[in-house]
């Protein structure tokens, strides 16, 4: 997936993650690839969106708060959540929003 997410009309939810990386890669862009294939599968997911500069930032799209929610106790994702925590991430934000309006072209 890259490029601008085909989003459905609102409203729909958006996880926006902020991260800013450690040194050295550990696993973390194999990791990062079976996490978007994952995200892919589930219930509810709507599409993701991801840049890397000084910071990265990943907006994933979602149908509902529930679907976040299933998506938040994934077993593997509860394991690379582990992993950011002990060795991808020196410091990391989750914010979660409704999108109520949305235009583009």
């Amino acid at each position: 997936m890259s490029g601008i997410a085909k989003t459905p009309s609102p409203p729909y939810y958006a996880v926006i993650f902020s991260s800013a990386r450690t040194e050295g890669d550990y696993g973390y862009g194999a990791m990062a690839d079976r996490m978007l294939e994952l995200a892919a599968q589930q219930e509810g997911f709507l599409g993701l969106e991801s840049a890397r500069e000084d910071i990265g930032i990943t907006v994933s799209y979602w149908a509902s708060e529930e679907a976040i929610k299933n998506w938040k106790q994934n077993a593997e994702h509860l394991e690379a959540q582990r992993l950011g925590h002990e060795s991808w991430y020196s410091e990391f934000k989750v914010r979660v929003a409704k999108v109520e309006r949305a235009y583009g072209f």
